[in-house]
């Protein structure tokens, strides 16, 4: 098990918080309004596919629906390695960052 890169643990954190409603327009939605970042559908779609390739997302997909015109819907969710990876990695962020709340002004 390794450790996401920093839009590699948005994404697993937006999958975390969204539960079984993550997928592209969902996760775009909660990453825009929830960081400080604009995304792209392509950046998330191209981050899933390397999420799942290392085995920390698993991707189902939806019955059609007529609200999408009878597309289909990619669904994702975390693995137990996603899990693991997300709570290291968030783990290593808040001890890399304790005490550092007046000099990088973060209160």
């Amino acid at each position: 098990m390794g450790h996401a890169g920093e839009f590699e643990l948005l994404t697993l954190l937006a999958i975390a918080q969204l539960g079984d409603d993550a997928y592209g327009v969902t996760l775009q939605k909660i990453l825009e309004t929830r960081t400080s970042r604009s995304v792209t559908l392509g950046a998330i779609y191209k981050t899933l596919g390397r999420l799942e390739a290392k085995g920390l997302v698993d991707v189902t997909v939806a019955p059609p629906t007529g609200e999408r015109g009878g597309r289909r819907k990619k669904m994702y969710r975390l693995t137990r390695d996603g899990l693991s990876t997300a709570r290291r990695s968030l783990a290593d962020l808040r001890q890399l960052t304790e005490g550092l709340e007046f000099a990088l002004d973060i209160r």
